[in-house]
Formats: structure tokens, C-alpha cells, sequence
């Protein structure tokens, strides 16, 4: 996948939602995965083209888990985007102080915390997040199928606690083009190194569109754009 094709996107994201306002200050949020690495490479093209003129930086949350994300400050280097790492000891805490079984709700919590605090302490008042198309759908299922209601992922956000507004450019972009794009294109990633990676109900989603597109080629993209159409749903307001 080209650059040209996932700045489309991208555009579309922004046209469609109004994500970026002119002087915004946006980090995004870098765990080193395929999405958040395509969606860094995607902003910091857009920001020489964008109408809505915008900084950029990057943030990384190291859980403490052992990853090494000398890839990405070679990556934000190359982008000339100035990055941040985040050290905190939430790996610890969840898996061996706090034995989860269920870790991942605990884990999202403390690094959106994070996240938040270090925005707050360098000034950036966006948060852009890698979430793509795949995972508004899993997202809509999981809180059909677990919780009973009607749910999706937002393109925007506000935060009143933290005064940080959230975007999800990436939203009109599928996984298998995030994957594309950083193979096509020789970009660096950091292997995850969560031990519940791969074992969670969203994973299972992925199994859930995969039998609904055998049945109907179409279901996943029915499923998106009623999602994600503002004049065919209230999911989004």
C-alpha cells in the first residue's frame, strides 16, 4: 500500500469528521504496532498539506514488559517528529501485583492515563489514537455480543477531566492496509510483548467477521459504513 492511498484516508477522516483544527497540537499515541506506526507516518505527511495547520509529536507508554523501542526513535527521527517515551511499571502491576485475569480494561485505563498526564505536561491538547476500521466493527460486536448495547468508536472525543481532545484518523482503513502499508514500505514496528496478545474476545471478533463474511462478502463493509454513516445511525454522536 502506498503512502498516497493511506493519506486518502486519511483526508476522507478528517473532511468527513473534523478532526484537526488549525493549531492544534497533536501527539500521537506510538505503541510501535502497524496501525500507530502507519498512522504517524500518515499525520506527518498530512501536516505539509493539511488546511488546518497542526504540530506533531509522539508518545510512547513503556508498560515495563521489555520492549525496545529504539525502532521508533530512529522512525520519529527519520519523520522529523519529536518523540517521548513514558516509563511506567503498569506491565507490573496488572500481571504479577494485581494477577489479572482479565487484564486488558486495567491495562487501557492506566496507559490512557498516562497518555493523558504526559499530553497535559508538554502542552498537546490532541490525542490521536491508531484504531482502524477492523476495530470499530470488533468494538460494535463485542458490546452487542458482552454487553448488550450499542456501541462504536468514536472519531472524536473530548475528555473533560483531562481537557484532551481524542481522534481516530485510521477509521476508514482496514488492518490488512495498516499491514500492507508498513510492509510495502520497510517500516520498523515493536513486537508486542503483552502476555494476553493474541487470547482476547476482540480476537474472537475476528473470527465472528470472518464466518458473517462467509456467509455474505459483503458484512464487513455493511457493518462499517452503518457504523460509521452519520445519516444511518446515532452511534457517533
Amino acid at each position: 500500500m502506498k503512502l498516497q492511498q493511506l493519506l486518502s484516508m486519511t483526508r476522507r477522516c478528517d473532511a468527513d469528521f473534523r478532526l484537526i483544527a488549525d493549531g492544534d497540537r497533536i501527539a500521537v499515541g506510538l505503541s510501535g504496532g502497524k496501525d500507530s506506526v502507519a498512522l504517524l507516518c500518515a499525520l506527518a505527511s498530512y501536516r505539509k498539506f493539511c488546511p488546518a495547520k497542526f504540530e506533531l509529536c509522539a508518545v510512547t507508554i513503556d508498560p515495563g514488559a521489555g520492549a525496545d523501542f529504539a525502532p521508533m526513535i530512529e522512525l520519529c527521527k527519520q519523520l522529523d517528529v519529536p518523540y517521548h517515551i513514558v516509563k511506567t511499571e503498569i506491565a507490573p502491576i496488572v500481571f504479577e501485583a494485581r494477577k489479572e485475569k482479565n487484564p486488558c480494561s486495567l491495562c487501557a485505563k492506566m496507559r490512557r492515563g498516562a497518555l493523558d498526564n504526559k499530553l497535559n505536561e508538554i502542552g498537546y491538547n490532541v490525542l490521536a489514537l491508531g484504531h482502524n476500521a477492523d476495530d470499530t466493527v470488533e468494538t460494535f460486536l463485542l458490546g452487542v455480543i458482552f454487553e448488550g448495547r450499542l456501541n462504536a468508536l468514536a472519531p472524536s472525543s473530548y475528555l473533560d477531566r483531562s481537557g484532551i481532545k481524542l481522534i481516530r484518523p485510521l477509521l476508514y482503513v482496514r488492518e490488512k492496509e495498516t499491514a500492507a502499508f508498513v510492509r510495502d514500505n520497510g517500516l520498523p514496528t515493536v513486537k508486542n510483548p503483552c502476555p494476553a496478545d493474541g487470547k482476547t474476545k476482540r480476537e474472537d471478533m475476528k473470527g465472528v467477521i470472518e464466518y458473517m463474511n462467509g456467509i455474505a462478502p459483503f458484512a464487513f463493509a455493511r457493518l462499517h459504513a452503518a457504523i460509521m454513516h452519520p445519516e444511518r445511525n446515532n452511534l457517533n454522536k
